[in-house]
C-alpha cells in the first residue's frame, strides 16, 4: 500500500521554467532540476521552456512543455492532429532532416559511451518516404461503452490507453485513411468487446488485416468483415488463439502478402503475424548497401545469423557461393525455405537453433565463414559473438534496430575480439519515431 500512495502523491502544478540541455535515446529533451534529471516531452536542445511534471520518481523526473519560450530552429509544427496523444510518434516536432542528425548523434554516442569505440566514418544517412510508409503493425482495439465507439490504433503516449484516432499518417494510406471505417465495423458486431487487437500486414498489392477474436463471430459478423474487405480492397482473417491460428474467413481464399526486391528478382511470400521490415522502400535500399558492402563473389560462404524469413539470406545468394541463414523461430525458417523453393534459389541452407544458447553441436556450426551477416533483435548479438574466435569472417555487416545493443557489441567485436569498425551510419526506417535503424561494418 505504501508503494501505491507513494505513486499517487500529487505533483506541483506550477510550471517550472528551464533551458533544455540534449537529447536522451527516445528523443525527449533533458534538463536538470535541483541535481535531478527531468525528462520532457517534445523539448529540444537550447530552447528555453516551461514545464509541468508528469512524473517525479527518486532518479529521475518526468515533464511536458507547457509554454515554448525560445525555438529550435529545426522546430517543425507536427502535422497529425493527434500528434502528443498518440503515442505511435515522439519526431513529429522534429524537421526530417534534423531527425536524421539526431539519430547520428545518438548512434556515435551509444558507440563511444557504451561500446568504448569511435566511428571513424558515417555512411551516407539512408531515407524514403515520411509518411505513409507503415506496412506492418499491431494495432490495439478497445470498445468504449460510454462513447459507443471502437478505439483501434496505437497507446496514448505514456499511458496504457489506446488513442481515440481518426486516422495514422505513418500507416500506409490503405489502412491509416480507414480507420474510423475500421472503428465503425467492429462496433457494428456483436463481439465487439471480443476483439483485443488486430494484425495489418500490407504487401505490395495485398492488405491482409488479422481480427483477433477471444469469441468466435457470428455469421452476421463474418458477414459484416466481408462487407468491409469488399468495399475497402482488403482481405480479412480470424485469429482466434496464437499467430499460427490465423485463418481466412469461410468461404474466403487465403491471401498471402507479398514483396518485391526488383533489383534482386525476388518475391517474398509472408503471413500476417511474421516479423517483416515495415518500411520497403528503405528495405530495399538497406539489402542493397549489405550486398555492395560485402562485395560478394561465387567463392564467398555467408553465415546470415537472424536471418528471419530470409530478406537478406537469399538476396545475398544472388551473388555468393553458398549462404547459410539461421534462425531461432522454427516457422519463419519453413517459410524461409518455401520463400528460397519460390524463387529458384538452390544455394541457400536454413537452420533453426536459438541463437542465444550453446550451438557448437549444430550441423552448420563447424563450417567455415569468411563473410557473416548478424541482423538480430533489439537484444543483440553478445551471446552468439563468442564464436566468431573459431569461424574467423574477415568482414561482418550488423543490422541494428537498437543502437545500444549494437554499440555494446561492436565494443566486444573491436576491443577483445580484433576487429576494426570501418563504417556505421544510420537507416530512417522509422521516420516521426525515436526509433534508430543503423548498420555496421566490421573487418579483420
Amino acid at each position: 500500500m505504501a508503494g501505491n500512495r507513494a505513486r499517487k502523491k500529487t505533483l506541483p502544478e506550477t510550471p517550472v521554467r528551464v533551458t533544455i540541455e540534449s537529447l536522451a535515446h527516445d528523443g525527449r529533451g533533458v534538463t536538470h532540476v535541483d541535481g535531478k534529471a527531468v525528462f520532457i516531452d517534445e523539448a529540444l536542445p537550447g530552447e528555453d521552456v516551461e514545464f509541468v511534471y508528469t512524473e517525479i520518481r527518486r532518479d529521475f523526473a518526468e515533464g511536458r512543455v507547457v509554454k515554448l519560450i525560445t525555438r529550435n530552429e529545426a522546430r517543425s509544427e507536427a502535422a497529425c492532429p493527434h500528434y502528443g496523444v498518440c503515442g505511435g510518434c515522439s519526431f513529429q516536432h522534429v524537421e526530417a532532416a534534423e531527425q536524421i542528425h539526431i539519430k547520428e548523434d545518438l548512434l556515435k554516442e551509444q558507440f563511444k559511451r557504451i561500446g568504448k569505440v569511435a566511428v571513424p566514418e558515417l555512411w551516407q544517412p539512408l531515407t524514403g518516404p515520411h509518411w505513409g510508409y507503415r506496412r506492418k503493425a499491431r494495432m490495439g482495439v478497445k470498445y468504449v461503452a460510454k462513447k459507443n465507439r471502437t478505439l483501434v490504433g496505437f497507446r496514448e503516449r505514456r499511458h496504457p490507453y489506446l488513442a481515440e484516432i481518426d486516422n495514422c499518417m505513418v500507416m500506409h494510406p490503405v489502412v491509416g485513411e480507414k480507420m474510423i471505417d475500421l472503428s465503425e465495423m467492429i462496433s457494428g458486431l456483436s463481439i465487439r468487446e471480443k476483439v483485443p487487437q488486430i494484425e495489418v500486414a500490407i504487401g505490395d498489392e495485398q492488405c491482409v488485416l488479422a481480427v483477433r477474436v477471444m469469441e468466435p463471430p457470428t455469421e452476421a459478423d463474418k458477414e459484416k468483415m466481408r462487407a468491409f474487405a469488399r468495399e475497402h480492397g482488403v482481405s480479412i482473417c480470424l485469429q482466434p488463439k496464437g499467430p499460427d491460428s490465423i485463418v481466412p474467413l469461410d468461404g474466403e481464399p487465403e491471401v498471402t502478402p507479398t514483396y518485391a526486391l526488383p533489383d534482386q528478382a525476388i518475391e517474398f511470400k509472408f503471413r500476417p503475424a511474421m516479423f517483416t521490415q515495415v518500411n520497403y522502400e528503405i528495405n530495399r535500399q538497406m539489402i542493397n548497401r549489405v550486398l555492395d558492402t560485402l562485395e560478394l563473389n561465387e567463392n564467398d560462404t555467408v553465415l546470415d545469423l537472424f536471418c528471419g524469413l530470409g530478406n537478406f539470406t537469399l538476396p545475398m545468394a544472388r551473388y555468393a557461393g553458398r549462404v547459410i541463414g539461421v534462425e531461432g523461430d522454427q516457422p519463419l525458417v519453413n517459410h524461409a525455405k518455401d520463400n528460397a523453393r519460390h524463387n529458384d534459389i538452390e544455394n541457400v541452407e536454413f537452420y533453426a537453433a536459438d541463437l542465444s544458447k550453446d550451438v557448437s553441436d549444430q550441423p552448420w556450426f563447424n563450417r567455415k565463414y569468411n563473410k557473416i551477416l548478424l541482423d538480430p533483435s533489439r537484444a543483440g548479438a553478445s551471446e552468439v559473438l563468442k564464436y566468431f574466435k573459431k569461424w574467423q569472417p574477415e568482414k561482418i555487416v550488423y543490422v541494428s534496430c537498437n543502437p545500444s545493443t549494437l554499440a555494446r557489441d561492436a565494443g566486444i567485436l573491436v576491443n577483445e575480439l580484433g576487429y576494426k569498425l570501418v563504417k556505421a551510419g544510420v537507416m530512417d526506417m522509422f521516420p516521426q519515431t525515436g526509433h534508430v535503424e543503423s548498420m555496421a561494418l566490421f573487418v579483420k
